[in-house]
């Protein structure tokens, strides 16, 4: 392999090897140089640099071909920590992780819609981070996260980028924000340890639908940050009006609120199940019909699923994507019957199948994934500086 003679300091270097010994868990300074293609000064010094930042750590040594025994580096666990905050229809999910992405604190609060937006997210960082003892000179940074507003309508919702501004003067630390789809997939990158050479993806499920893509280590977001609009692929150009203004948008089909849409529109579960209430208490109520064996329920939930793996395969074809996480709420209820559905008919349809597999998995803490994306996003920027910044 050819050897780059990147500076020692510069932002690229610094985030390829700590992406590596992040994916790979622990690797020695032979092995850092033979993947990254860099030279063993340059090696050197960056992991020197990182040890004494305190992000990575000599953690014991493996048997050599040459005899000399290799000393292992991995990621530093608990050196620093990240903050994700993640602002939902109801309530606030705040969330704390180490530098592997693992979680150190998770919190679900109501969201108060009375008062200062940015006030009540000063408090509740304070009362979290004071109950789990975190030292703030150990916190890289808070990211806000939400759904991302349809266009022409951002001023329905909060002025993010104001509060982003407010809370970064008040508690002297970073603050990002992002949307809840993108941070998902961003969570689930650095915690799974997934390769940065790996084409990756997730789609969150949720009362719409997103996608997150990490190319390189990085999210990839677009011209103007706004890349992974899934729900908004047509699957049928004559299909149900999309407030978007386009027809047959798949989240007119497999999203939570369009399958609590059908559903309260089927005789026979609207009789026999009770989905009164909100979205996401309906569609839970749907879906552990669907899961304990109710006929009905269940057709249902697995034609939104087909619907879905429609659209997936067309962004897995376009984008030659190797490994896919699905996250979020409605995965959280059924995600074994939209992995199963997605499986089966990428399978069948996806271009490159029969040159390398299109891993389908489930998301391990689902209805957690955008917060801990949120705070795993802080974790990257501050320790593998290099990558595209966010929206704000």
């Amino acid at each position: 392999m050819a050897r780059r003679e990147t500076p020692a300091a510069g932002p690229g270097s610094r985030a390829l090897v700590v992406d590596v010994i992040r994916s790979a868990r622990s690797i020695s300074r032979v092995e850092l140089a033979e993947v990254t293609g860099l030279t063993q000064p340059s090696i050197s010094n960056i992991v020197r640099v990182l040890i004494d930042d305190g992000v990575i750590h000599e953690t014991g040594s493996a048997d050599s071909a040459r005899g000399k025994p290799r000393i292992l580096l991995s990621i530093n666990p608990y050196s620093r920590f990240g903050m994700g905050f993640h602002l939902g229809a109801e309530t606030l999910t705040c969330v704390a992780v180490d530098l592997t992405g693992g979680v150190v604190g998770r919190e679900v609060v109501p969201l108060d819609s009375g008062g200062d937006l940015t006030d009540r997210l000063t408090t509740r960082f304070a009362d979290f981070t004071d109950g789990l003892d975190l030292p703030v000179k150990r916190i890289e940074g808070l990211a806000i996260v939400a759904p991302t507003a349809r266009p022409g309508l951002e001023s329905a919702g909060p002025d993010l980028a104001a509060v982003r501004a407010g809370l970064a003067e008040r508690l002297g630390i970073p603050v990002l924000v992002e949307n809840d789809a993108a941070a998902a997939a961003l969570g689930e990158f650095w915690s799974r340890r997934v390769s940065r050479e790996q084409a990756f993806g997730s789609v969150y499920l949720s009362t719409g639908i997103g996608a997150g893509l990490v190319f390189g280590g990085a999210l990839f977001r677009g011209a103007s940050f706004d890349a992974g609009e899934l729900g908004h692929l047509s699957i049928r150009y004559d299909g149900r009006p999309c407030p978007c203004g386009n027809q047959g948008c798949v989240e007119r089909y497999a999203s939570m609120a369009a399958v609590v849409e059908d559903a309260r529109q089927d005789p026979r579960l609207a009789g026999r199940l009770a989905l009164d209430g909100s979205v996401s208490s309906a569609y839970d109520v749907v879906a552990r019909a669907a899961v304990n064996g109710d006929p009905d329920a269940f057709a249902l939930i697995d034609r939104a699923a087909t619907h879905l793996a429609v659209a997936v395969a067309s962004m897995v074809n376009l984008l030659d994507l190797g490994r896919l996480v699905l996250t979020g709420p409605a995965v959280a209820s059924a995600g074994s019957i939209y992995a199963r559905r997605l499986r089966a008919h990428l399978a069948r349809t996806a271009h490159a199948r029969n040159r390398h597999p299109i891993a389908v998995e489930v998301s391990a803490q689902p209805r957690d994934a955008a917060s801990i994306g949120a705070a795993a996003l802080m974790v990257q920027a501050a320790i593998a500086p290099g990558h595209t910044t966010s929206a704000h």
